[in-house]
């Protein structure tokens, strides 16, 4: 017996070395931590990763909301075929489906994000028979005002953008005064060339 017991293992751990045997699980990736100015538009991204193939008739996934004050979870959103937003409650006409099934994105939009959508969104994708594994969480944070770093990001891109346009007119007129200047170098030496007779002639 203990040798088969000893044969039936290790059948088993060179199934599992070879990739024969392989354990399920879904992966999900989220943005983490994020911020939105009150009364703007934020994007709440999701991608998943699974061990299965992708099928988009048996994917499923849903979004829910678990504000910071103690309270009940709330549903913002549901996948299943096709996009299912809320019909009632704190999202309704507020969340649009911003993913794609099989490039394995299940991200979503809140329109105007409020005051009271501060909180945590919890992304949860199953797709079977891969229906277990981590579930991805994203803080929403909603502020009056963008924060200093975001302010600065866009002055910087602003800033580089029309750096960048300055630079572009500055060559291309340095080039324009180049050309002009060689064209009258030219010029100024074909002129004597032509005032020259040539002796012989009378």
């Amino acid at each position: 017996m203990c040798v088969k017991g000893l044969c039936f293992l290790t059948v088993l751990s060179g199934l599992a070395a070879s990739g024969v045997l392989q354990v399920s699980g879904m992966r999900i990736h989220t943005s983490g931590d994020i911020e939105a100015v009150n009364g703007t538009d934020v994007r709440l991204r999701c991608t998943f990763q699974s061990s299965s193939p992708i099928n988009p008739n048996t994917v499923v996934i849903s979004w829910t909301f678990r504000p910071l004050k103690p309270g009940r979870e709330e549903s913002v959103f549901h996948y299943q075929m096709r996009p299912y937003p809320p019909v009632e409650g704190n999202f309704r006409k507020r969340v649009i489906w911003d993913g794609d099934i099989m490039g394995r994105d299940a991200s979503i939009i809140i329109r105007q994000v409020k005051f009271t959508y501060n909180g945590t969104y919890i992304c949860q994708v199953k797709n079977p028979p891969d229906v277990h594994g981590t579930v991805g969480e994203i803080k929403l944070r909603v502020v009056t005002t963008a924060s200093f770093s975001e302010l600065l990001m866009l002055a910087l891109a602003i800033g580089g953008g029309i750096a960048g346009v300055v630079i572009l007119l500055i060559i291309i007129v340095s080039c324009r005064r180049c050309k002009r200047k060689r064209e009258r170098q030219e010029g100024n030496e074909e002129a004597p060339r032509r005032e020259r007779k040539d002796p012989t002639v009378w």
